[in-house]
């Protein structure tokens, strides 16, 4: 068995949720408290996000509800352990904040507690500098810190203001997109609707009394530059969960250290992680979650007879890049940062119909079949579209 922390299990586990006849999102889950818990299960999936929920729903029809727990956690024990706890947010990381969220003209779409403040700021601007950000950290969904400067920019053109607005994107990164083929068609978009990209500028503080934002000069650490704005919209550092960071489990980052094409763990045969609490190379989506179950589901079915896994994880991965009202172009890629596209057209493309199927179809997707356990990615229909081509 493995423990995944040092110190008190306490510390880690405080209640356990059973497979079984109570509604938590799409699943029938029957909870218990801590003293009626059973001691022992077949598989113990820590995490009740997106990835814990798929891979629960998939060991519950391999193993029986009876034998499948997902964890918020008290004293366990297990013969297979999914870990899929996600990504933490590091608003603290950043001077300034979370406090500076109680100012006007700032907000962040990554919490519920400041998504709405996004809005506000939008609907208050009235001229200046509407800044967005992206960290020197891996993040979740790594096309939503430009997808809301694409919206805002709409929005400033539909509602008068787009004269009076100077965007500004200051990501810590080198490239506006790791893929080139999406980065071509990103930056003829930028160049179009003349929105400033600041490249290797990291932001370290925020003075909300004051609506000036410091940035860090990541080619030269220690130069800053502050820039005064009418709107700002913060990208928060993120990290593995701190129960992972001292876990044996975790790699000398702190995220689970998992074979990037089985999804076992390198060091524990009986431990497996999905999802963005991983190692895995490759963008931190819902998209790479749902391929991810697949194979994940195929490798410990195998492991379970004793057998050598066979299917492999290829990094696909999926970010619907909105780019406004009702336009997205679809990137799809692997770990060779390669375009993977599902369907027989040019997905660099901004088109009316990806938006649809990322506003209508997706959400259906993800609640109904993902979540549920019957969705492992595109992959099939990719080999359809492309008449069995890869």
């Amino acid at each position: 068995m493995v423990p995944l922390v040092s110190g008190p299990r306490a510390q880690l586990f405080t209640c356990l949720l059973r497979l079984g006849t109570q509604q938590v999102g799409p699943l029938q889950l029957h909870t218990g408290a801590s003293c009626a818990a059973r001691n022992h299960y077949e598989v113990l999936v820590l995490g009740g996000g997106s990835g814990g929920i798929t891979m629960a729903a998939r060991m519950k029809r391999k193993v029986g509800a009876e034998n499948v727990a997902v964890v918020e956690p008290s004293e366990i024990s297990y013969r297979y352990l999914i870990i899929a706890l996600g990504i933490q947010l590091d608003y603290e990381k950043i001077k300034g904040l979370p406090e500076g969220f109680a100012h006007p003209k700032i907000g962040s779409n990554y919490s519920v507690k400041t998504v709405e403040k996004t809005w506000k700021a939008l609907q208050d601007f009235k001229e200046g500098n509407a800044v967005f950000t992206f960290p020197n950290t891996p993040v979740k969904c790594a096309g939503a810190p430009q997808k809301i400067m694409y919206l805002s920019e709409a929005y400033f053109r539909k509602t008068g203001k787009r004269s009076k607005a100077n965007i500004i994107f200051n990501t810590s990164l080198g490239a506006i997109f790791g893929v080139k083929k999406y980065a071509d068609a990103l930056q003829e978009i930028i160049r179009e609707r003349n929105l400033t990209v600041n490249y290797k500028q990291n932001l370290i503080e925020v003075r909300a009394d004051k609506q000036e934002a410091v940035f860090e000069n990541l080619d030269k650490p220690g130069e800053t530059q502050v820039i005064s704005y009418e709107m700002l919209h913060v990208t928060p550092p993120m990290s593995p969960p701190d129960v992972l960071k001292t876990s044996p489990v975790a790699d000398a980052a702190g995220w689970v250290d998992v074979d990037k094409e089985t999804l076992q763990h390198k060091k524990y045969p009986n431990v497996f992680g999905i999802g963005d609490c991983t190692n895995l190379p490759t963008s931190k989506t819902a998209a790479a979650v749902a391929a991810q179950s697949g194979i994940l589901d195929r490798t410990i079915s195998l492991i379970m007879k004793n057998q050598t896994p066979t299917k492999k994880y290829d990094g696909y991965t999926s970010c619907p890049l909105v780019t406004g009202y009702n336009r997205v172009i679809l990137a799809e890629f692997d770990y060779k940062a390669e375009p993977l596209e599902t369907f027989p057209v040019d997905q660099s493309k901004e088109r009316l119909s990806m938006y649809l199927m990322k506003a209508d179809l997706m959400p259906l997707l993800y609640w109904n079949l993902m979540l549920r356990g019957y969705w492992g990615g595109p992959a099939f229909l990719r080999k359809l579209f492309h008449l069995g081509m890869s």
